[in-house]
C-alpha cells in the first residue's frame, strides 16, 4: 500500500533547505511567515543574535478585534501591513523574506504584497 507523505514533513524539509540560503542580519532582518489553519503569524528576525526584533499576527489585539477568521487573506494582508508599520517604526526597511516552506500562493503571498506595499523591501 502506497501511502501519501505528510504535508508538513514536505515544508519542513522545504524550509531547511530555504534557511540553508536564507540569513538575516541585524541590518536586514529575517522576516519569518508561520501559517496555521485559525491565524497566520510574522516576524522579524536577527538570526546572528538569535533574536526576535519586531512581531505581528492575527492574535494581536489590534486585528483580533477587526475581524473574525484570522485564516483568510484579508487577515494575511492586514497582518503584512502591521509587520511593515512596526518594522519602520524600529528603523528597519529592508528584509530578506523567509516564507517558511510554504507555496508562494495564497495568505503568504498576500502577507507580503502587503508588507511591500506598506514600505518593506525585499
Amino acid at each position: 500500500m502506497i501511502t501519501k507523505p505528510d504535508k508538513n514533513k514536505v515544508r519542513k524539509k522545504r524550509h531547511l533547505r530555504l534557511r540553508n540560503k536564507i540569513q538575516g542580519t541585524a541590518e536586514c532582518p529575517r522576516l519569518n511567515v508561520y501559517r496555521s489553519e485559525k491565524h497566520i503569524y510574522a516576524q522579524l528576525i536577527d538570526d546572528v543574535a538569535g533574536n526576535t526584533l519586531v512581531s505581528a499576527s492575527t492574535l494581536d489585539p489590534e486585528l483580533r478585534s477587526e475581524s473574525s477568521n484570522g485564516g483568510n487573506t484579508e487577515a494575511a494582508e492586514k497582518v503584512g501591513q502591521l509587520i511593515a508599520k512596526r518594522a519602520l517604526e524600529k528603523g528597519y526597511t529592508e528584509v530578506v523574506f523567509d516564507r517558511g516552506g510554504y507555496l508562494y500562493h495564497g495568505r503568504v503571498k498576500q502577507l507580503a504584497e502587503a508588507a511591500r506595499e506598506a514600505g518593506l523591501q525585499f
